[in-house]
């Protein structure tokens, strides 16, 4: 399938279920390279709206660093710590606190 036909199709599911942080999620993870200020706003919408949707820290932080945006890469990533750790979520802990170790040493920030 390519990039365009799952766009349509992941947009079709967001209409119909729009309850389903899931389905925002995986279009934005598409809309990344081809649509950045699309992508930007959907992981924004989906922090916002689905805040415990713990899945979307790693990659919008991530996205977030590519583009330059670093205090909002900086705020994603502890968000995204505090949450797994509220979640108890020990996998998704370690993923991110080594994500954002690195941050911290290429960014220089603290």
């Amino acid at each position: 399938m390519r990039n365009l036909e799952r766009i349509e199709l992941l947009k079709e599911y967001c209409k119909a279920e729009s309850e389903n942080p899931f389905n925002y999620y995986a279009l934005a993870l598409e809309y990344r390279e081809s649509e950045k200020p699309a992508a930007a706003e959907l992981f924004e919408f989906i922090q916002s709206r689905f805040p415990t949707y713990l899945p979307v820290y790693f990659p919008a932080a991530h996205f977030f660093y590519e583009e330059g945006h670093l205090q909002k890469a900086k705020k994603l990533f502890e968000e995204g710590l505090a949450l797994a750790h509220i979640l108890q979520d020990e996998k998704a802990k370690k993923e991110l606190a080594n994500a954002y170790q690195n941050f911290l040493f290429e960014t220089d920030l603290e």
